[in-house]
């Protein structure tokens, strides 16, 4: 049994250190989890690699894509970019040790851009869009399942579809240093949460919440301030 243990354990090391996001990279990693863990007990690969682990399974259309080291993306992730090719092509920043779970879909469109500071983490289910809009999330966030970041909105004059009509942004999201949102939560374009700030499960951000506050509610209001543990 120890010998099969070493054998898997030099397997994995061997394959994560080919791994990458070149086709090769790709294989490579495939190989790697043959005798790995499945989901979050695969975190530890990304420590195998400056580059990180990206799952094979995850699908990546992005040009202006840079990784910090050892940033950890997990199945089912896309990070996706409509502007694939243009000139003014936008920008997908992952600071180091990022963590991104299943099912998360990072886009950008053009002039849109995406920063995550390091040691964060998105859980599954996330969408993180930036269209004529930008998106920066600080070090050391948790983000929830299925929170939503829109850092721009549609016009919405009458007589003419909402499909044909622009893109407006009231200048971008930005979520500081140590913030928490709890699962379901929504926040809207123009919006800054301060460092450590915690919004609860389900609350719609509409509005900027102080430094080391606890918001709630649909609209989110500050029902508290955090305390220091006695």
């Amino acid at each position: 049994m120890r010998i099969v243990r070493n054998f898997k354990r030099f397997w994995i090391k061997f394959w994560m250190g080919r791994a990458g996001l070149s086709k090769w990279g790709r294989f490579a990693t495939r190989l790697a989890i043959l005798f790995a863990p499945p989901y979050k007990a695969r975190q530890y690969l990304s420590g195998y690699n400056k580059l990180g682990y990206i799952s094979p399974h995850a699908e990546i259309h992005h040009t202006g894509l840079l990784l910090g080291n050892n940033v950890f993306i997990d199945d089912r992730v896309t990070i996706f970019q409509s502007d694939f090719g243009s000139e003014h092509a936008s920008e997908i920043v992952l600071g180091d040790n990022v963590h991104i779970y299943r099912d998360s879909v990072i886009e950008t469109g053009e002039n849109g851009y995406i920063y995550i500071g390091s040691d964060t983490y998105i859980e599954p289910h996330c969408q993180l869009s930036a269209y004529d809009g930008t998106l920066k999330i600080g070090s050391h966030v948790q983000i929830a399942t299925n929170c939503v970041f829109y850092p721009y909105d549609h016009m919405i004059y009458a007589g003419n579809l909402i499909d044909n009509q622009p893109l407006v942004s009231k200048g971008g999201i930005v979520i500081e240093d140590g913030v928490w949102l709890g699962t379901g939560v929504i926040v809207l374009d123009g919006v800054r949460i301060a460092k450590g700030a915690v919004i609860a499960a389900g609350a719609v951000v509409t509005k900027d919440i102080p430094e080391m506050s606890i918001a709630a509610g649909v609209p989110a209001k500050v029902i508290k301030k955090r305390e220091k543990k006695i």
